[in-house]
């Protein structure tokens, strides 16, 4: 497709993409929209920035508008006719601000219902008639439990950032969730990478999946250029320092591999005189949403994060991604370093190497640089997709539940 026009797209949605100044999709895009504009179920493994919220906010949008101009509007209330699922309240507001950008002219209602959000305010925001909700597992799961929403209507259902959501543990949540909407229902699911659980999601509830692949799925975007400085004798802080002393426009991301590493960095950062902010797990929500808000808005230029920054957000401001300690498998450097470069866009990333990192430094293939530049570097393999299962897994939760007809 050359352009968004090319699509059929209601007016309404191209007049907002027109004012956002996007024209043109990109390869995730111009892969999925058609085939969810024909019902098709879809699975889209694309590299991070590269659109995947479009690639379905679009379709979706679309077939709801349809639905309400062919006087089939939605009236029942807490009865909503499609879901997306995220991982994160974080990602679950980014996603959020997207379909504003499009709503607006459409006027379709989009819904939060998340975790981290109090249980009373997403009970008032699911209470009358509505068509899309944006729900965590968990969340949407206390709601079904408690009679508070209804899933006899949903049309569309679609897992984003599902890699981060199934490593989570929501597996046997999603399992329940699918079970509970109509048999018909269309399934999308949106992934940077195939972990293992994603695989296992897909072998089972999305076997009959159209899966598409970007061809810079599992690699490091072009547009990124990577720097492999030397940790000698195990003395990572003179060579972060001198890191840092180099000047970059936005702010600087640096990703340690656990909760103690990056206590213990975000303090000696903050010793010495550095204005730095923690993002990790096991910390009160609302501090982490603000110590990502101050990031965001520049008013802290070092964020140190554990993996938990590595999925999905988006960060316009980020000057440079830094990896003090580098993570073993390469599905995490991917997430990484994919919150710089996003679509289109040049990017940075500088490595900490020690010893122990040398196998995933072997496996890597972009911007080489000194003094690891004279070693070739492979991608890693793309996983591959079995083509049919013996037998479906049980959910969790099967004997709660029974699959609803229209």
């Amino acid at each position: 497709m050359g352009s968004f026009s090319d699509f059929n797209l209601l007016p309404s949605l191209l007049g907002a993409l027109k004012e956002k100044k996007l024209n043109i999709p990109t390869e995730i895009q111009t892969k999925a929209i058609p085939l969810m504009m024909q019902g098709r179920s879809v699975v889209g493994v694309s590299e991070t920035g590269s659109g995947k919220t479009l690639a379905y906010a679009l379709p979706l949008l679309h077939r709801l508008k349809t639905l309400e101009n062919n006087n089939n509007s939605v009236e029942k209330p807490s009865s909503p006719r499609a879901i997306i699922m995220v991982p994160t309240r974080e990602l679950g507001e980014q996603v959020s601000k997207v379909f504003k950008t499009l709503t607006h002219t459409t006027r379709l209602r989009v819904r939060p219902a998340l975790g981290g959000m109090a249980f009373e305010q997403a009970r008032r925001n699911i209470a009358d008639s509505f068509e899309v909700l944006l729900a965590t597992p968990g969340r949407l799961i206390q709601l079904i439990d408690k009679d508070l929403v209804d899933l006899m209507d949903v049309r569309f259902l679609i897992f984003d950032e599902a890699d981060q959501m199934l490593d989570q543990g929501f597996l046997p949540d999603s399992d329940f969730i699918v079970g509970a909407c109509p048999r018909d229902v269309q399934l999308a699911l949106f992934s940077a990478t195939v972990s293992p659980s994603v695989q296992k999601l897909m072998n089972s509830l999305f076997k009959d999946a159209e899966v598409i692949r970007s061809t810079g799925s599992g690699k490091v975007v072009k547009s990124l250029t990577t720097q492999n400085q030397i940790v000698i004798d195990g003395k990572r802080w003179p060579l972060f320092e001198k890191i840092l002393k180099t000047p970059v426009k936005g702010g600087t991301l640096i990703f340690t591999n656990t909760r103690e590493q990056c206590d213990k960095l975000t303090k000696e950062l903050h010793d010495r005189g550095y204005a730095v902010t923690m993002y990790r797990g096991e910390m009160d929500k609302n501090e982490r949403r603000t110590n990502l808000k101050n990031f965001r808005e520049g008013k802290v230029d070092l964020l140190v994060s554990t993996d938990l920054a590595a999925r999905g957000l988006d960060l316009d401001n980020l000057g440079r991604v830094i990896n003090y300690h580098l993570p073993e498998q390469m599905e995490n450097y991917l997430h990484r370093v994919g919150r710089t470069a996003r679509a289109g866009r040049a990017g940075l990333v500088i490595n900490l190497v020690t010893e122990r990192d040398q196998r995933l430094i072997s496996q890597l293939d972009g911007k080489k640089a000194a003094p690891l530049a004279d070693r070739p570097i492979k991608h890693a393999p793309k996983p591959s997709v079995r083509a049919k299962i013996d037998s479906k897994p049980k959910p969790k939760y099967a004997s709660k539940i029974k699959r609803k007809t229209k």
